[in-house]
């Protein structure tokens, strides 16, 4: 006797009756609708409300939602110049109430003696004034800080007062302390003969707000990757804490978070070994001019961008940032340290392109405390989390109401029964399928080693014991050149 679903058995009019069952319909692997989530800051002109879930679809959408000049609206612009195609999603947060703004000075120590062009960076936007010899000092701040000022997409403000230009963080909190400011960074840029200018870094900033309220504003949504704009531990940690709830077996919302961190080696090397996540990624900008949510924001639409989970990431551009100065870039030793150290790395290619060398975790021991690798690159977990999405898809399509009997049962064809032997021949098939995508390898350990049983206890499920032997990335070949002469 068939199963149907919509034709009744006590059916005595006459006519002809057919329904669809599409359980048999799809084919192949499932597509991911890949969603991303930027959590930033916003200011007091934007008209979207903190902590409200807002779908983006371009910068200046962003600009009017969350305010020009914004954490949030420079990290959507980060993201837009990637892929503006990306499902995005912005929750945005207000400034810390009790926090505190950082300041720093551009001060005109001496007049210049030619004319010229002054090239000042701030945050990695390059602001040229022009400069005419015999100048005031004074006359020379008030350019450079109506410069500053007209550009309003900055994180910062100027005033001006004497021979000084007061820079003000736009937004409260710690963030602030990560602008940076200086001048000739191009080669060939140097400032006007005679021209002299005293740099007082961004400092003094304290207090980030809290994400609480914005993880709480993602409720059951899916959000497959995350940039995120804080490295405090408080935030990192509460964030962690949201991803491995949802990477668990009763949510399986898998995401992944990204942040981006700027400062010396040493300070890099300790924020990486406070972490120990699989579902974060921090990319090291060290001594970059760009400043750190740019790089989360970056290198997060870049990971988005890769459709297939378990390529390699090496070698990806990631557009708009600009690398540490000559003088303070890592070298070969020093990034391999790092990445020893939780912090994913970046190198540059001929043309001065920031390129993603290597994307790894946070994840370095196990809760043991031993050492452990088994999270550590970032192309493992985003394929198991497809892998899995992959069998819970399979499952639910092939067995939508079925019946469970023990192998062996003789029940007549187009019954709804699944059986533990016609599951396990599902997941077989579907390994073939995973394998043909270049995800997985090693078939015949697959089959021997899967295992699918009725619970014991509870008659209305099967247990499986799926062991997949995931393909891994070609990163490093070494050989001997043996040679005679």
């Amino acid at each position: 006797m068939i199963s149907f679903n919509l034709i009744p058995l006590n059916l005595r009019t006459p006519g002809q009756y057919l329904e669809f069952d599409n359980s048999q319909a799809s084919r192949g692997l499932p597509i991911v609708q890949h969603k991303m989530l930027i959590i930033g800051m916003r200011l007091a002109v934007g008209v979207v409300a903190a902590n409200v879930p807002t779908p983006i679809l371009s910068t200046a959408a962003a600009e009017e939602a969350f305010g020009r000049g914004s954490q949030a609206a420079a990290m959507v612009a980060a993201v837009k110049a990637v892929n503006r195609r990306l499902d995005l999603t912005v929750i945005a947060l207000d400034d810390l109430e009790a926090g505190v703004a950082a300041t720093g000075t551009i001060t005109v120590a001496n007049a210049p003696t030619a004319s010229g062009v002054l090239a000042l960076y701030v945050a990695g936007t390059r602001i040229q004034v022009g400069v005419a010899a015999g100048a005031t000092t004074a006359s020379i701040a008030t350019a450079i800080g109506a410069a500053i000022n007209a550009v309003t997409q900055l994180p910062v403000t100027a005033a001006v007062v004497g021979s000084a230009v007061t820079l003000t963080a736009r937004h409260k909190g710690v963030i602030g302390n990560s602008i940076d400011v200086r001048h000739s960074y191009n080669v060939g840029e140097s400032l006007p003969t005679g021209l002299g200018l005293t740099i007082a870094a961004m400092g003094g900033g304290a207090g980030n707000p809290d994400i609480t309220a914005a993880i709480a504003a993602m409720a059951d949504e899916q959000y497959h990757t995350i940039a995120l704009g804080f490295t405090d531990a408080t935030n990192l940690a509460a964030m962690e804490a949201e991803l491995a709830r949802r990477w668990g077996p009763m949510a399986q919302k898998e995401g992944h978070a990204f942040v981006g961190a700027t400062g010396t080696h040493a300070a890099l090397v300790t924020l990486g070994d406070s972490r120990n996540s699989p579902h974060l990624t921090i990319m090291g900008a060290g001594k970059s001019p760009s400043p750190p949510w740019l790089w989360a924001a970056t290198t997060a639409a870049v990971d988005a961008t890769e459709t297939d989970p378990a390529r390699p990431r090496q070698t990806l551009a990631l557009p708009g940032l600009l690398p540490a100065a000559i003088a303070d870039r890592f070298d070969e030793a020093e990034r391999n340290l790092l990445l020893f150290d939780g912090i994913s790395t970046h190198t540059l290619d001929a043309g001065g392109m920031v390129r993603v060398e290597r994307l790894i975790t946070t994840y370095q021991e196990d809760a043991t405390g031993n050492p452990d690798e088994s999270y550590l690159n970032i192309e493992t977990v985003r394929t198991l989390a497809y892998i899995r999405l992959a069998i819970r898809t399979r499952i639910a399509q092939r067995f939508p109401r079925h019946k469970l009997a023990n192998d062996g049962t003789a029940f007549a064809p187009g019954q709804a029964v699944a059986t533990p032997s016609l599951i396990r021949g599902e997941l077989i098939h579907l390994f073939r399928e995973l394998e043909a995508e270049g995800l997985v390898e090693n078939f015949d350990q697959f089959k021997a080693d899967l295992v699918v049983e009725r619970n014991a206890a509870d008659r209305d499920r099967v247990d499986a014991l799926i062991p997949p032997d995931l393909v891994n990335q070609l990163r490093t070949f070494a050989g001997l050149i043996q040679f005679i002469k």
